[in-house]
């Protein structure tokens, strides 16, 4: 076994909408240094500034410089999308994942062509992305547009000066045919969109470009550093869990909970899922995000003040009758409901913040349970889990009872930051085998069994919690926007 070290070593970061993180990786998993930045613009999910998300990558990549080279590095980031010019500087503001602009637009091509681009680009629905954004209002007015890229896309070409995107950021746009990983040209066409503005393809494992000078200048890291494509922050993280395995669904809980399962024949995608090209080349993954689940969580935290998991764990399945919804922003997959809104429900006197939080946290388990039907419904797959919840014994548990499963817990909960290591180790022909390597950066998953009991109590509670959540939506639908 070679010494701490000497083992190769790459560069991974992974952007958040609440932070950037760095990291050097070798591939033993040992984390040589590491550095967060919070993001300083003020990030929402609707759009963000792209130009200061780039100084923030910047700053994180110079916290982890210095030493002996790495290997490569490798990006993944949130979805959304970023106009830039000829210089690679943003036009406009950047729009998050929940940016909806240009969508009734969209909806202005007819049925038939809507129906024709979702069946191409594997989405069940239109929610946004690059095709709606340059047929929005406003976007024709834009001056001096080079190209569309999402966020991890336009990271990438500020540190190479190389225009490309992954097949699965391509995914998201919407103008891209996902089971050829190509861009659906004749779509394009027919809605009067100019190709050229969308980069040529990549797979997320490629090596695309190098560090160019400047951005080695600005970042202490070596010039010419091969820099794979990368991917969307839950792809990556899932294709890291998932390896080459079809027979567990991997969730990845962070600000939404994002779900997948590897697919054996891409034409067998359950109903309300997305097809996303997979990691690994030739292979497809079907699932999605679900919309605010941890988000919602951390936003009642901020409100009523931390509560520490022995309180919360006290609390009994159901929060003593207090229902929590919470979809804010409205929910995405399984059930794709872009005009939700959160509630609390039920409430009486002797509810304290324990309950609402024990409540939320149910809530987001429960809507992670409707995805993990829907992928599985047979019940029987277990669950990679990973993610922020998973740092937590009691949210663990809970989260194992409400949704009926055997969880399948990582020891790293950080496997965004180490998928793109992951990417980077692979690009460069450091590591071969996904699961080999998976198994040395993320180590043996703990597992975690449902109380018998407990589940059966949350199947019933799930049930209440689904008529509940249709009710506020019929009503809200019936009676439309308060104002």
């Amino acid at each position: 076994m070679s010494a701490a070290g000497t083992d190769p070593h790459v560069i991974a970061v992974d952007v958040g909408t609440s932070a950037v993180r760095a990291a050097a990786v070798d591939t033993a998993g040992r984390v040589r240094a590491q550095r967060r930045i919070p993001r300083a613009s003020g990030v929402g999910g609707d759009t963000f500034d792209a130009a200061a998300l780039a100084e923030d990558v910047r700053a994180a990549l110079a916290g982890v410089s210095g030493g002996t080279a790495p290997t490569a590095l490798a990006v993944a980031a949130h979805i959304g999308t970023v106009a830039v010019d000829a210089g690679l500087r943003p036009v406009g503001p950047g729009g998050g994942w929940s940016d909806t602009r240009g969508v009734p637009q969209l909806a202005a091509l007819g049925p038939a062509a809507v129906d024709r681009l979702l069946r191409a680009a594997g989405r069940p629905s239109p929610a946004g992305g690059a095709l709606a954004f340059l047929l929005a209002p406003g976007t024709a007015e834009l001056t001096g547009v080079r190209a569309v890229l999402s966020p991890k896309d336009f990271l990438v070409a500020r540190l190479t000066g190389r225009l490309t995107s992954d097949t699965i950021s391509a995914a998201y746009t919407l103008a891209s045919d996902v089971r050829r990983r190509a861009w659906n040209r004749e779509l394009l066409d027919a809605a009067g969109v100019d190709a050229a503005l969308l980069p040529p393809q990549s797979e997320p494992a490629e090596v695309v470009g190098a560090l160019t000078a400047e951005a080695a200048a600005a970042t202490g890291l070596p010039a010419g550093l091969p820099v794979v494509s990368g991917g969307p922050d839950g792809s990556v993280g899932i294709g890291l869990l998932l390896g080459t395995a079809e027979d567990v669904v991997a969730d990845v809980a962070g600000t939404t909970d994002v779900l997948g399962r590897l697919l054996p024949d891409p034409g067998a995608l359950p109903d309300g899922a997305v097809l996303n090209p997979s990691v690994l080349p030739g292979r497809f993954v079907a699932g999605g995000a679900t919309g605010l689940t941890g988000g919602a969580v951390a936003h009642w935290r901020t409100l009523v003040g931390a509560v520490d998991d022995d309180r919360l764990a006290a609390v009994p399945p159901g929060a003593d009758g207090l229902t929590v919804l919470p979809g804010m922003t409205g929910t995405r997959f399984p059930d794709w409901r872009p005009d939700a809104r959160g509630a609390v429900l039920g409430q009486h006197p002797g509810h304290g913040a324990a309950h609402l939080l024990r409540a939320a946290q149910e809530a987001a388990a429960f809507t992670a349970r409707d995805a993990l039907d829907r992928l599985d419904p047979t019940g029987a797959l277990p669950v990679a889990f990973a993610g922020g919840s998973s740092r937590s014994a009691h949210a663990t548990r809970l989260r194992a009872e409400a949704v009926g499963r055997r969880l399948l817990v990582s020891p790293q909960p950080d496997v965004t930051l180490l998928g793109a290591a992951a990417l980077a180790f692979l690009g460069t022909g450091v590591a071969t085998d996904p699961d080999t390597l998976r198994a040395r950066l993320v180590g043996a998953a703990r597992t975690v069994e449902p109380d018998a009991a407990r589940a059966a109590a949350y199947t019933r509670l799930h049930a209440r919690w689904r008529a509940l959540r249709d009710a506020v939506d019929a009503a809200h639908a019936a009676t439309g926007p308060a104002g």
